[in-house]
């Protein structure tokens, strides 16, 4: 199984079919497949990892209890990443001050402090929430501009040059920084 598409074996249609008639057990294999997209996507959109995690339980809790308007068996994890783009936007519209630098971000890795990738996440953090957003399903979920386009809400065209000046950004501000660190 890929990132970026579920691979639709029979076991994967049965499962969707099942879950649809609200079989628990099938869906949860369902979920079990895209879970860690769902949390990377939330996590790089939201700077904070109890958000991401509530975000995505949020958002699986509504994907079951709505599974039967799923409209396609193709379309399940686009369809549970529009939820999760939802409840993302919400949490985010929920945030009065921002903090620069999530602590508890950097403790969950679980591995030594690293100046470069801080760096990296203090950049980031400093995009706005739908350029994070963008750059999370782009890099994190392998999905293309046309499927962004479906998730946000946004005209593909859109998508690729707000992507492409989000990576500009980066690319300059880690540049920047780059000759600092030797």
């Amino acid at each position: 199984v890929t990132r970026r598409e579920l691979t639709l074996t029979s076991d994967y249609k049965i499962d969707i079919q099942l879950a649809v008639k609200g079989d628990c057990d099938a869906f949860s294999r369902l979920y079990s497949v895209i879970y860690k997209d769902l949390y990377h996507i939330a996590l790089c959109s939201l700077r904070n990892p109890h958000d991401a995690a509530d975000a995505v339980s949020d958002a699986v809790t509504d994907a079951f209890s709505q599974i039967k308007k799923l409209r396609s068996e193709d379309a399940f994890k686009a369809w549970v990443i529009k939820i999760l783009t939802t409840k993302i936007k919400k949490k985010q519209s929920e945030y009065i001050n921002k903090p620069t630098l999530d602590e508890s971000y950097a403790e969950d890795t679980g591995k030594d402090f690293n100046f470069k990738r801080t760096e990296l996440i203090c950049e980031l953090d400093k995009l706005n929430e739908e350029e994070r957003l963008i750059l999370s399903l782009s890099v994190l979920g392998g999905y293309s501009s046309e499927e962004i386009s479906h998730l946000c809400g946004i005209k593909p065209a859109s998508v690729r040059s707000r992507l492409s000046r989000t990576k500009e950004k980066l690319r300059k501000a880690l540049a920047d920084i780059e000759p600092q660190l030797n």
